[in-house]
C-alpha cells in the first residue's frame, strides 16, 4: 500500500457522509470529476472498494462502513496537531533580550514550547533588567542582584556562569591569587554598572586592586593597554570572555577564591503566560549549580544564585 494522505481520507469521509459526489464535492469545494478520481486512487491505494456506486445511489461497502470510524478518529488526531501547531505559530513571540551571552543549544531547548524571538537591542544587564520590567522584553539573560529582582518585581533562575580569568603581561600562565591581580572600575556608570557593582565587591572581599579609568577600556584594545601598563594581572570581564589576546598577554586562571559571574534568566514575577513560562522552565531545567557552590568560588553579596544550596 502506497502512502495515503489526509486530504483523500477527508475527501472519503465527505462523500460517507453524504452518500452523493455532487454534494459532498460542493462541501469540499472541489469539482465533481476530481472528487471522483481521488476516491478511486484512494481505494486503489488502500487495496479495497469503499462505496458502491451506480447512476442513483451510493452506498458504503462493508469494507468502506468498517473503515469511517477509524478514518474519523484519524482526521480528528491530526485536526488536534494541526491546531496544537497553529497555536505556537500563531502566539505572540516570546522575546528575549541579552547581553554578550546566550546558550549554544538555545533554540534546541526551546523547540517546540515557545516561538523565541531574539532582541536586536544588546544593552547591559541592567538595561535589560528594566526592559523586562517594564514589559519591553518578556525574558532577558543577564547578570542581576537580589535587591534588583525585588525592587522591580522581578524572578530569575541560573542559566549560566562564566569563571573569570586575568590577564597579564609574560609568559606566566599559571594560577595567579585574587589579591594580586586589579579590577577595572569605569567612570562610565551607565554603560557599565553591573560590572562596577561586581568589580568593586571582588576588591573588597579579596583584596584585589581596584583601578579607576575613565576611557571605556574594561573590554577591547583599550582593556590590553591598561594590562600592560598594569603592574599585576587584570581581572577579564564577562565581555572579554571570547575575545582572543594579542601575542604579548596571556591568560591567567584566578584563585584563592576563584570569581564566578552569574547569567540569570529574568522574568516578571507575575508572568503567567504560558509560553514565557514554558520557555523558561526549558531553558532552565536541566542546568544545575555549574559549579557556584564548590569550594574556592566566589559570587559576590546580593548574587541571587550564592548559596544555592
Amino acid at each position: 500500500m502506497t502512502d495515503v494522505e489526509l486530504r483523500q481520507l477527508r475527501y472519503f469521509v465527505a462523500v460517507a457522509e453524504e452518500l452523493n459526489f455532487g454534494r459532498a464535492a460542493e462541501r469540499l469545494l472541489i469539482a465533481g470529476p476530481s472528487l471522483s478520481q481521488q476516491i478511486k486512487a484512494l481505494e486503489r491505494d488502500l487495496g479495497v472498494r469503499l462505496f458502491d456506486r451506480d447512476r442513483r445511489s451510493v452506498s458504503l461497502t462493508s469494507a468502506g462502513a468498517a473503515l469511517l470510524p477509524p478514518t474519523r478518529a484519524l482526521l480528528e488526531r491530526a485536526e488536534d496537531l494541526q491546531r496544537c501547531a497553529e497555536r505556537l505559530s500563531g502566539s505572540e513571540s516570546v522575546r528575549l533580550g541579552y547581553v554578550n551571552w546566550l546558550p549554544p543549544d538555545l533554540t534546541a531547548r526551546t523547540a517546540g514550547v515557545a516561538r523565541l524571538h531574539l532582541d536586536a537591542w544588546i544593552a547591559p544587564s541592567h538595561t535589560q533588567a528594566a526592559r523586562v520590567a517594564d514589559g519591553s522584553l518578556d525574558l532577558a539573560v543577564c547578570w542581576v542582584r537580589t535587591e534588583e529582582l525585588e525592587r522591580r518585581g522581578l524572578h530569575a533562575r541560573l542559566l549560566g556562569a562564566d569563571r573569570l580569568y586575568a590577564v597579564s603581561t609574560g609568559d606566566d600562565t599559571g594560577e595567579v591569587a585574587a589579591q594580586d591581580t586589579a579590577v577595572l572600575i569605569d567612570d562610565d556608570a551607565t554603560s557599565w554598572s553591573s560590572w562596577n557593582v561586581y568589580a568593586e565587591l571582588l576588591a573588597r572581599d579579596t583584596g584585589a586592586r581596584a583601578v579607576r579609568i575613565s576611557d571605556g577600556g574594561v573590554t577591547g584594545p583599550a582593556f590590553f593597554d591598561h594590562v600592560r601598563r598594569s603592574g599585576r594581572p587584570v581581572v577579564n570581564s564577562p565581555k572579554g570572555q571570547t575575545t582572543p589576546l594579542p601575542p604579548d598577554l596571556v591568560q591567567r586562571p584566578v584563585v584563592a577564591p576563584r570569581p564566578l559571574w552569574t547569567w540569570s534568566l529574568v522574568r516578571r514575577a507575575n508572568e503567567d503566560r504560558p509560553a514565557v513560562l514554558a520557555a523558561m522552565e526549558a531553558l532552565c531545567a536541566d542546568v544545575g549549580d555549574l559549579g557556584l557552590d564548590s569550594p574556592g568560588s566566589w559570587l559576590p553579596e546580593g548574587d541571587p544564585h550564592r548559596h544555592r544550596a
